[in-house]
């Protein structure tokens, strides 16, 4: 977990020291107990990230019985930031680049996509699980320590 201590200004927090095992390069926890972690380099739809939070989101609440709103939460920790583009079929050469039809985001080998806290181990394993199928590329579950 990432703790900042020493911060005088919070306009300036870029000076603050970080206290912890938080990596800046998302290959580590930060935030939560549990994590889904890439094992492949690749790209991720918006689709797919949404459909994989709320497959996480629909285990926690089947299985807490709609205490996961007070308990429970999930941090997305990839965005679908790079636009798609594409040209209707049967159109001329040239004219500018086509209108943006949907979002993706790089993943890296090593990155963590997920985060989960206020849930047991059992229920985080099958959400990550479930989660998984969701998405392209491989995955696998990390644990705090």
């Amino acid at each position: 977990m990432c703790f900042i201590r020493n911060v005088r200004n919070l306009v300036n927090i870029v000076n603050a020291d970080v206290v912890g095992v938080c990596k800046p390069d998302g290959t580590q926890l930060g935030f939560g107990r549990y994590g889904t972690k890439s094992l492949r380099a690749g790209h991720l739809s918006y689709r797919a990230i949404e459909a994989a939070r709320r497959a996480i989101i629909g285990q926690f609440n089947r299985t807490m019985n709609g205490k996961f709103r007070r308990n429970g939460k999930i941090w997305v920790r990839l965005l679908a930031d790079l636009p798609i583009t594409g040209k209707p079929t049967e159109v001329r050469m040239g004219r500018g680049k086509g209108n943006p039809t949907g979002w993706i985001a790089r993943v890296s080998t090593g990155q963590i996509l997920f985060e989960m806290d206020g849930v047991s181990l059992s229920n985080a394993r099958q959400a990550a699980r479930l989660a998984a199928h969701k998405l392209r590329s491989s995955t696998t579950f990390v644990q705090w320590s």
